[in-house]
């Protein structure tokens, strides 16, 4: 949900979600049309060789970008290196992170341990297809913090939650699959469905039509995946009763992070494993954003509902590419049976397993934990002072690492209402982060990760921006 038509201003193209955006009290909109073209002119002038290295770079790559998620407008930020909390780009720019790889970097750049450990480990040799001792200790770790007793490795969340699906339809000799209005899972076809569904076609509010999200999705696929909206368990229960005896597993994040954070109303989580349960489906939590990021034990810790699979990756890798799935131990035995393959090459990639070794249980440590509480504590409170200071109708949301700035005064509860937002205001706030130094992840969802190497200063150095975008709004 992070491409170059998310935002109007400066754009030839405007995003479908925007087309539909709209706020109960728009604030100056003729001046934050203004503020978009003076920060788009700047961000430009000070970017010039990453400019030049995208248009090189588009004679050899689609839209010159190694993921179509970094070509974000007004142009992608090439980046040199990174140190602690912050980074460089090509054009000499230094920046605070919150971008942090899309979640994956709460270990901070170049953490000195995570260096170590990898160099250690590529001089004993980088792959070997065959099992090292790190691989058990990882596992019993990642059992320890998310309550599942059996673990297998993947390589990306996608392959995570490619793997948790398989799990489940072997497991309940069901094909049908339940997925949330615009979560994302990854890019596989199973689960490429709905995670931007246009007005249009979305259908109504409580029956969402399941729509494909790319060229190249069977429909025959799509026709599997039923779609329904977070934080609704009367129709959850309605679509499992229409599907009785189809449905293998309902996949959920359990924090909503594909547009912006949405929480799980009280109640909501423990629902959805109950129904799950009395209809004979799987439960799966997608922890890939969540997992070790807003608890040591993710959304399962925090939220204290234990689901029958689990999928991981990001930011248990240290950096490095990863991903994992946890479950049940008589689901997990299929594998044990030779019912369902789990298999890949890298799956257990001893550098991998160095790093999240490192990671999870040198530097994940209850004390990192305490250090992001403290962090969000000043980020929330900072940003809550702003907002009433200058009466703006937005609201911070923090957990440990995560959070957002949601552009509405009334708390989200789905995708329908994230539509109400306008997404110029978002869009604003990153080239005014961008511009001052705070690298913003892109898109329209203001998600941040800060990491342990943040100081109390590098995030209100994002506060301090704000205020100033929120001066500049309401003058």
């Amino acid at each position: 949900m992070h491409t170059r038509c998310d935002f109007g201003a400066g754009r030839e193209a405007i995003s479908r979600r925007e087309a539909v955006s709209t706020v109960a009290e728009p604030i100056a909109p003729g001046r934050v049309a203004e503020l978009i073209a003076k920060e788009e002119d700047q961000f430009r002038t000070k970017r010039q060789r990453s400019d030049q290295l995208w248009k090189q770079a588009k004679q050899f790559i689609p839209r010159g970008v190694a993921s179509s998620f970094q070509d974000a407008a007004p142009q992608p930020v090439f980046v040199d290196h990174g140190k602690g909390s912050r980074v460089w780009d090509v054009d000499g720019n230094e920046y605070v992170d919150f971008h942090n790889g899309f979640g994956v970097m709460v270990v901070g750049h170049a953490h000195p341990q995570i260096v170590k450990t990898i160099s250690e480990r590529a001089a004993k040799g980088t792959h070997f297809a065959q099992p090292v001792v790190d691989d058990a200790i990882v596992a019993e770790e990642l059992a320890r913090r998310f309550r599942q007793p059996q673990w297998r490795f993947t390589n990306s969340g996608t392959e995570s939650t490619l793997d948790a699906v398989r799990l489940a339809r072997g497991f309940t000799g069901r094909d049908r699959l339940i997925k949330i209005e615009a979560s994302y899972h990854g890019h596989h076809d199973a689960l490429l469905v709905s995670v931007e569904p246009p007005p249009d076609l979305m259908g109504a509010a409580d029956a969402p039509v399941s729509v494909p999200y790319s060229g190249g999705t069977p429909q025959a696929v799509v026709d599997l995946v039923t779609v329904v909206p977070f934080n609704d368990l009367e129709v959850l229960e309605r679509t499992l009763d229409r599907h009785r005896g189809e449905v293998a597993a309902i996949i959920v994040e359990p924090v909503m992070m594909n547009i912006g954070i949405v929480l799980p109303e009280d109640g909501y989580l423990a629902g959805l494993r109950d129904l799950a349960h009395r209809h004979g489906a799987l439960l799966i939590f997608d922890e890939v954003k969540t997992g070790v990021t807003i608890a040591a034990g993710g959304a399962t810790e925090r939220f204290r509902v234990t689901p029958d699979l689990v999928a991981l990756a990001k930011a248990i890798g240290g950096g490095l590419p990863c991903g994992a799935v946890g479950g049940r131990a008589d689901v997990m035995a299929t594998i044990d049976e030779h019912k369902v393959v789990q298999i890949g090459t890298f799956n257990g990639n001893p550098l991998t397993m160095a790093a999240s070794k490192t990671t999870l249980t040198s530097i994940l440590t209850p004390a990192a934990y305490s250090h992001f509480d403290a962090l969000s504590e000043a980020l929330e409170g900072g940003l809550r002072k702003v907002m009433n200071d200058y009466q703006l109708p937005f609201h911070p949301i923090t957990l440990a690492a995560r959070g957002c700035v949601t552009y509405r005064k009334e708390r989200v509860r789905n995708y329908r209402d994230y539509l109400t937002i306008d997404k110029k205001y978002a869009y604003l706030s990153w080239l005014y982060q961008c511009n001052r130094g705070v690298l913003m992840a892109p898109g329209a969802e203001e998600n941040w990760t800060i990491s342990v190497q943040h100081s109390e200063d590098d995030v209100l150095r994002y506060v301090r921006n704000f205020e100033e975008l929120a001066k500049a709004l309401t003058t």
